[in-house]
């Protein structure tokens, strides 16, 4: 059985998509509903704009969604339809609006229009610099989660993406996510890094941007998927539309479980994970998790082809 993967924030890069629109119409389109729906080019920011505002939070989400999308048309274009080819999909973060979306769940539209939503939202949940997050590399959840509750003090420091077996990214106040990097190399911690991010995303201090997406996605039609979702905070697959719209608001404050999600999906016998858009870092993820499971990247055009000979 195959999967559908989808990327999230940090996998995005200028030029992005681009091969997809220029070899596919179907693929262009994406980009096209996508600008229609924001009132701007954002496809412009994609292609032939500035790093640092396509990783603006706000401008990032929606790019990585239309990218993704646009692979998942050009597959169609190939022959090779969501519902067909996959047994579940499953999305990191924003990755999971992209997987709803391929999923035929949400409309594309709305797809891109709640992600420049959340996007700001998270931005402006807390105030630039009083949030932080660390990559915590050779330590286990359990462990990474014990240094983070050590770590907080009175304030907040969570362990906020469980990525694979020896990766866990904590989150929370950057003054407890800083202590949190020095206990974690005191406990035999292989790195631990600060991130590059403007916002401490899956944690407490997220809740102004819960609420937010709360109201957003009350006024959003949700279908059942044509593919059940392995949604982020159960880490088992879910297709009511009711659940999936109050999983997305948990998910803005709660942990992204992938490494659970993804030994869930290996055990309903998933083998092969397609990744679905920008980059490769869930590949990578996955082969530390099921490591007998075969991963590819689909993402450029080359790719698609590929993808669309060896089916």
């Amino acid at each position: 059985m195959r999967a559908f993967v989808f990327p999230g924030q940090g996998a995005q890069v200028i030029g992005m998509g681009r091969d997809l629109a220029e070899g596919w119409a179907a693929a262009r389109a994406v980009f096209e509903t996508v600008d229609d729906a924001l009132g701007e080019r954002l496809s412009a920011l994609i292609w032939e704009g500035e790093a640092a505002t396509l990783t603006l939070t706000a401008n990032a989400q929606p790019a990585l969604m239309a990218t993704s999308m646009a692979a998942v048309a050009a597959l169609a274009a190939e022959g090779i339809e969501v519902a067909a080819a996959a047994g579940f999909v499953a999305g990191h973060s924003l990755g999971e609006y992209s997987a709803l979306c391929a999923a035929g769940a949400i409309s594309l539209a709305d797809t891109a229009r709640l992600l420049r939503l959340r996007g700001q939202a998270m931005q402006a949940a807390v105030p630039v610099g009083e949030g932080a997050m660390a990559a915590l590399l050779g330590l286990g959840f359990e462990a990474a989660a014990e240094v983070a509750a050590e770590a907080a003090q009175g304030q907040v420091c969570q362990a906020a993406n469980d990525n694979d077996p020896a990766q866990v990214v904590v989150s929370g106040h950057r003054a407890a996510v800083e202590r949190a990097v020095e206990i974690a190399r005191s406990r035999g911690a292989r790195r631990a890094v600060m991130l590059p991010v403007s916002a401490p995303f899956h944690c407490v201090l997220m809740q102004p941007a819960a609420a937010a997406m709360a109201d957003a996605l009350a006024g959003v039609a949700i279908a059942p998927p044509r593919v059940p979702l392995v949604a982020n905070v159960l880490a088992e697959a879910v297709v009511e539309p009711e659940s999936i719209r109050r999983l997305l608001v948990a998910q803005v404050t709660g942990p992204v479980r992938w490494r659970e999600s993804v030994d869930w999906m290996a055990g309903q016998g998933v083998t092969e994970f397609w990744e679905i858009g920008a980059g490769k870092a869930l590949s990578g993820m996955i082969r530390r998790i099921a490591r007998d499971a075969a991963t590819r990247p689909v993402g450029t055009a080359a790719e698609v082809r590929e993808a669309s000979a060896g089916r």
